[in-house]
């Protein structure tokens, strides 16, 4: 096996970096490198060789040019054993070049920064970079290349035991380094795309995705079915405790974590989900009278649900929750307490939020088979008394408009067809996913009675418009004395009479909240 001789280093990110550079130096690797990162490799004690001396061509244009150069890129690209390459490198005395770790210049980091100037942005686009690991990464039958500094530890380990690296792992950083380049393409292209206001810029042209592994699954959502979850989820979950998570684990936490944050301004509230869908939400002075409320509404469903909070859960609801057997419990922190009391249960998973994932500018993307996919942004969109129209002849009392507004942000987060039966501080009643909004709305009245809870003077919730009035009736005869709806039927005129017919106060949103 012929080992790495020479190695060209420059990275933005200089994570790892001295380590991995002292190890390649034992080993009688060469080291080239540019700018920054060949100062810091100095000031660490290591001998650097600037790219410029190997080329014989100085940096220009404020460093806008330093490895574009035969060099470089034909010492990458020439095929080792190829009798007529090997030839044209020797006759022009291009030194091999046989390990490139580069990372990119922080276009996306710059880019994120609120108020962030063009100027900015353009300059943060590598050009030299994506090349260099372009060149590297075609010629990978060679070339070891290095795009993520969390494989510099099983380069290290392979150059130090052979002086090389094995084909099946040079084969597999190749790949990682055009999913790298692919999405920092992406990322620009969109940027540029928003901001030369190109047509229909909210989204882009091409969709690009470079998500690392964050971990992989035991199975997916049943056991026949491989999964594993990727992107940036531990930098907004931290796992405490518990098993580890399941593939349905992080559809239901993350459903749980959105609906709280919805809540994330308001007194305490609890959420309790199952399925991806609420089974109760209730808010009170403290998380143990919000979670008392969110449990009356279903004592059966929250059996192995997933549980989440807008507040840091302390000891006196953590003792009340740990009475049922739950899944996950999601929370913003756990007071010490809250968690000596919740580890008892060795398979509870405890995730913190370190930031909430959901906010205007997220997206929604799923596969629809053959090689599709939709992309959305996050219906973020929330609606405040001076949004919303009455559209009867009665006012809302006070307590009407607080349950309207309480359920209409809890519809928001369930499946369509969406019921949702509330008080001013609690759900009463929860109808999700049927094909009819009629037995949506009396599936929630039923679970409503069977929880015992009147729903005399509750607010009813339809994520969608009633097309027809039998809808609005059923939930007339439950006790319904408010509605709020988005409104926009062909029947709006007929679903109003009923309404005044039955004296009912009822708001028209102009927003539906379809949850497929």
């Amino acid at each position: 096996m012929t080992k790495i001789r020479r190695a060209l280093i420059s990275v933005s990110d200089k994570t790892g970096l001295i380590p991995f550079a002292q190890i390649l130096a034992q080993a009688g690797v060469q080291i080239l490198s540019t700018g920054g990162t060949a100062k810091t490799l100095r000031q660490a004690g290591l001998t650097v060789k600037d790219v410029s001396d190997h080329t014989g061509f100085p940096e220009i244009l404020d460093g806008r040019v330093k490895t574009l150069h035969p060099s470089v890129h034909a010492g990458l690209l020439f095929i080792r054993g190829n009798e007529k390459h090997e030839a044209a490198i020797k006759s022009h005395g291009i030194e091999p070049i046989d390990l490139v770790v580069v990372n990119l210049y922080p276009f996306e980091q710059t880019v994120a920064k609120p108020g962030v100037s063009l100027h900015d942005a353009i300059e943060n686009v590598d050009i030299g970079g994506p090349s260099m690991l372009r060149s590297a990464a075609k010629n990978h039958e060679s070339i070891t290349v290095l795009v993520d500094p969390m494989d510099y530890a099983e380069v290290a380990s392979q150059i130090s035991e052979t002086g090389n690296t094995t084909l099946e792992l040079r084969r597999m950083l190749a790949a990682k380094v055009f999913k790298r380049t692919a999405a920092y393409d992406g990322a620009i292209a969109a940027h540029l795309q928003k901001e030369f206001n190109a047509p229909r810029s909210d989204l882009p042209l091409a969709l690009s995705i470079f998500a690392p592994l964050a971990q992989p699954l035991r199975y997916g959502e049943n056991p026949h079915q491989v999964a594993a979850l990727y992107g940036r989820f531990p930098e907004f979950f931290r796992q405490l405790h518990g098993k580890e998570l399941s593939y349905n684990n992080i559809l239901d936490l993350t459903a749980a974590a959105a609906l709280a944050a919805e809540f994330r301004e308001d007194p305490p509230t609890v959420a309790i989900l199952k399925h991806t869908n609420p089974c109760g939400v209730g808010q009170g002075t403290g998380l143990r009278e919000a979670w008392e409320k969110a449990l009356a509404t279903d004592r059966q469903a929250p059996f192995g649900g997933i549980i989440a909070m807008n507040r840091p859960l302390d000891g006196s609801c953590a003792e009340a929750i740990s009475e049922i057997f739950s899944e996950v419990i999601v929370a913003p922190d756990f007071s010490p307490e809250a968690l000596e009391r919740l580890r008892r249960k060795k398979n509870l998973r405890l995730l913190q939020v370190l930031k909430w994932p959901f906010d205007g500018d997220s997206c929604d993307l799923r596969s629809v088979g053959a090689d599709s996919f939709l992309l959305q942004r996050h219906d973020a969109k929330s609606e405040t008394r001076s949004g919303v129209k009455i559209a009867t002849k009665r006012q809302p009392t006070e307590p009407e408009w607080r349950a309207m507004l309480f359920g209409w942000r809890v519809a928001k987060h369930v499946k369509s067809n969406a019921i949702v039966y509330a008080a001013p501080d609690r759900t009463l009643g929860v109808g999700a996913g049927q094909m009819s909004r009629v037995d949506a709305s009396r599936i929630a009245a039923w679970k409503a009675g069977e929880s015992k809870l009147s729903l005399q003077g509750s607010a009813v919730c339809s994520d969608a418009f009633f097309p027809f009035a039998d809808g609005l009736i059923a939930a007339a005869e439950a006790g319904a004395t408010a509605v709020i709806q988005p409104g926009g039927s062909l029947r709006d005129a007929e679903v109003i009479a009923a309404a005044d017919e039955r004296n009912l106060a009822m708001a028209f949103t102009g927003v539906r909240h379809f949850r497929h």
